[in-house]
């Protein structure tokens, strides 16, 4: 059953990949196509930091900070398999962003991001942000769910 998780990491690492590199081949750092008028966009960036560019020029700490965290999430995730389809789509996506933008630091020195929200201040993001964003959400709610449940259960 971990196989069929791990899969699923691979697609959005894949997908993630694949992005990035029609993103590279594609645009010039710094080019924005609206594809809904003040909506949505695509906007080659290269982003040295983390989350909202924090910590920026920090690539040695982001790759250890990114090791450490597969191993940890493949742990739990192996660990705690059949313990919530929340907490293990949760782990998976986690492990494909982090694994997504690890490759982009260790590769290039910098994560590729493109989807930019035209309707709202908000940085620049790629898919692996999204997979991150989603998997620690699912994590959330698993951990709410299941501090619910111990409490009815008690």
């Amino acid at each position: 059953m971990l196989i069929i998780y791990l899969l699923f990491s691979g697609v959005i690492i894949g997908l993630d990949q694949l992005m990035k590199f029609w993103t590279v081949e594609n645009f010039f750092i710094g080019q924005e196509q609206s594809l809904i008028p003040n909506v949505f966009s695509l906007t080659y960036l290269q982003n040295t930091g983390g989350a909202f560019s924090l910590l920026e020029g920090q690539r040695i700490f982001f790759i250890i900070i990114s090791i450490v965290a597969v191993i940890v999430v493949v742990y739990f995730l192996h660990k705690y398999l059949k313990e919530s389809k929340w907490l293990t789509i949760g782990l998976s996506l986690f492990l494909a962003g982090a694994i997504g933008n690890f490759i982009d630091r260790f590769r290039l020195g910098y994560v590729v991001d493109m989807f930019q929200l035209d309707f709202v201040r908000f940085p620049i993001f790629n898919i692996a942000d999204m997979a991150l964003t989603i998997g620690v959400a699912l994590i959330i709610i698993y951990l709410f769910l299941d501090e619910r449940e111990k409490k009815h259960a008690s």
